[in-house]
């Protein structure tokens, strides 16, 4: 273990922190600490990782399509074809506005090649509707990590068991472990857990809040009329599961998205849960993505991608590293952290922050 200081501390349980991690490595030459842990082994899922969302931006379609196809050609690579899925997912919409937006993604999505079809009223239920899109690309997870993670250790990515974990005001890190300390340069929080862990309260951003965040597993039940569904209004995600059950993501507490789970499945559906748990997320005041320096100065953090997020890995991987295109520069650029709270230019369409705190 080299005393030299790393280049990247990279924090982090999802596949977008992994990835990011390991091409900062293999790609961009820079010396990398990972901290985190498996998330698809041991606990229900709290998000979905998919090659296509309900954006509105065209810029960010510009950017997701061809960091998708990158991104897939990668994780081909390094786990095969069976860490990938070709899905067909439904977003819907349940009210006027919900539904204007739900057609406006649509209209932006199939401007970039997406075919996007109306999804027949009787599959969704009364006064909902709902757009399927074509061959999405799905993260496998349970699949996907644990090749993640044979893959990082094979590109020299260290992994220590660490003790703690302190980030800097200037965005070092310091590992503690039980050889000793570690130094990185630049940590990269990269995710919901690790930001809510590790960076310095008086750098969190004025853009950011936290928010309840719910998943319930049904036991087997009448299947969903796609693989993957997307209330767009409240951002309630539905996952058919291979045994048969549901799997249901709010960004609710508990015991409010229980209550408005059997409502949302349809009352010819008998819906028993297998399983249940509650956490923390983080959302962005006007629903964009929040990345770079917390405070100007201080750790990477990346929030607020959704479930497009590991599609973007390449992308984020070289702007980070200082190699990003111009377009990708502008993209992330127009998004940083410190932005201008009042400036809409990069919002997009996103649930309700009612429940949201700081």
């Amino acid at each position: 273990m080299s005393d030299a200081p790393a280049d990247f501390l990279v924090a982090g349980s999802t596949p977008l922190a992994r990835l990011v991690a390991g091409l900062l490595a293999q790609l961009h030459g820079r010396r990398v600490i990972f901290v985190g842990e498996s998330q698809a082994t041991y606990r229900l899922p709290r998000s979905l990782d998919l090659s296509v969302a309900p954006l509105t931006r065209p810029e960010s379609w510009a950017l997701l399509r061809p960091s998708s196809d990158e991104t897939a050609r990668l994780i081909t690579r390094i786990a095969g074809r069976g860490a990938l899925r070709h899905i067909d997912p439904i977003f819907f919409a349940d009210n006027a506005a919900d539904r204007e937006a739900l057609a406006h993604c649509g209209q932006m999505a199939a401007g970039f090649g997406v075919a996007v079809e109306k999804v027949a009223p009787s599959l969704l239920g009364q006064g909902r509707e709902g757009l399927l899109f074509r061959d999405a690309i799905r993260l496998n997870r349970p699949v996907l990590e644990p090749a993640l993670d044979t893959w990082l250790a094979e590109i020299g990515v260290e992994r220590p068991e660490i003790s703690g974990l302190r980030i800097g005001l200037d965005g070092s890190a310091v590992v503690a472990t039980s050889a000793g300390e570690l130094v990185a340069h630049q940590a990269v929080l990269a995710d919901d857990t690790a930001i809510i862990a590790w960076l310095p309260l008086q750098h969190w951003p004025m853009l950011l809040r936290r928010q309840a965040g719910a998943t319930i597993l049904t036991t087997p039940t009448k299947p969903l009329a796609a693989p993957a569904m997307v209330q767009i209004g409240s951002g309630t995600v539905l996952k058919q599961q291979a045994e048969g059950g549901i799997a249901a993501l709010g960004s609710e507490d508990l015991a409010v998205f229980s209550g408005r789970l059997q409502a949302l499945l349809g009352r010819d559906r008998q819906v028993e849960q297998a399983g249940q748990t509650g956490y923390q997320r983080l959302v962005s005041i006007d629903g964009g993505p929040l990345v770079g320096r917390a405070a100007g100065q201080g750790a990477d953090i990346v929030a607020g991608l959704g479930m497009a997020g590991a599609f973007l890995a390449p992308a984020l991987a070289r702007w980070l590293a200082g190699a990003a295109s111009p377009a990708e520069a502008a993209w992330f650029g127009a998004r940083l952290v410190n932005r201008d709270a009042n400036d809409r230019r990069v919002a997009e369409f996103a649930p309700p922050l009612s429940e949201a705190r700081p």
